[in-house]
């Protein structure tokens, strides 16, 4: 059974996908028992060239086993390369754990893309407050239009969104479709909320702009020598991982500036009374896990299995 992108899209929605993936991420940090422990070792990661990467995330969890398969080209996005192609492309297999049968295969790209900015969304409702009313987006690809339907979803609050982008034409592309407004990078940096999705390997957010009670939510450089923010915007911040052992091993935000991981998301998710300096600077840093990537996959091989019965 393959599903297509197209069969995906119609299946897979965020009303289903954000509950979730909070649940995967409690399983993630907590979970203990057969039911909701997380068996998901490193990916391995592979350069066709010097920019480019492949990488293979197996996971067990639950009933079910999976795999994605993913590539990240940024090439492609360029104006020389007239592909059309995305940037990132991926295929996810999900496997019966009782029996090892192969349950299906589907594309992965919007997955991933939805994924990401589901667990962005749950991180959002997790650490920041109902009344945060600015949002900033630094970056207006894919991953930013995602990530406006789900963040808004969760804070309707969030009314005046900034966006900037280093290409001005699609940050003014994106702010009149989503009916926000394009501007600096400066302004849009100063918001309550800050969403960093670029494709740049050298920061772009730097620490000096922000607010002392932003919650930054750095989702687009992934890589251990890969940067979005600097020095300043991540050691003044109290930071939040998706793991730990992920963010430590593949996050350059955190590697090169010398930061510590406070805590995991799923742990504050597990417990209310998890100690969030609630009103200070806070940092949720994710770089993408095959536990995430498998839970949407099979949302959508039972919302296809249950369609044809």
């Amino acid at each position: 059974m393959y599903i297509p992108e197209s069969e995906v899209r119609s299946l897979l929605t965020y009303d289903a996908l954000i509950p979730a993936m909070r649940e995967a991420l409690i399983d993630y940090s907590t979970g203990k028992d057969e039911k909701s422990k997380v068996d998901q070792p490193p990916r391995s990661i592979l350069r066709p060239s010097d920019r480019d990467w492949f990488a293979v995330m197996p996971v067990i969890h639950g009933d079910v086993m999976g795999v994605k398969s993913v590539t990240f080209f940024p090439g492609n996005a360029g104006p020389e390369s007239g592909s059309g192609l995305h940037t990132h492309m991926a295929v996810i297999t999900l496997f019966s754990r009782a029996t090892g049968e192969p349950l299906a295969v589907m594309d992965g790209r919007l997955i991933t893309a939805m994924r990401t900015a589901a667990v962005s969304a749950v991180a959002l409702d997790a650490l920041a407050s109902t009344e945060v009313r600015s949002l900033g987006i630094l970056g207006a690809g894919v991953q930013a239009r995602s990530h406006l339907e789900t963040l808004r979803t969760v804070r309707p609050s969030l009314t005046d969104i900034r966006i900037w982008s280093r290409t001005p034409a699609k940050a003014e592309q994106l702010a009149t479709e989503a009916g926000a407004r394009a501007t600096t990078i400066e302004e849009a940096a100063a918001s309550d909320v800050v969403l960093t999705v670029t494709a740049s390997p050298t920061p772009v957010l730097e620490g000096r702009w922000l607010s002392p009670s932003a919650v930054i939510l750095a989702v687009g450089a992934v890589g251990a020598h890969l940067r979005e923010l600097d020095d300043e915007a991540a050691r003044s911040s109290w930071i939040v991982a998706e793991s730990r052992q992920s963010v430590e091993r593949e996050s350059g935000d955190i590697l090169l500036s010398g930061a510590r991981v406070q805590a995991e998301i799923g742990e504050i998710l597990a417990n209310p009374a998890y100690p969030v300096p609630r009103g200070s600077r806070i940092l949720f840093k994710s770089v993408g896990m095959a536990i995430e990537d498998l839970v949407a996959a099979r949302l959508v091989w039972q919302a296809r299995s249950a369609s044809q019965m």
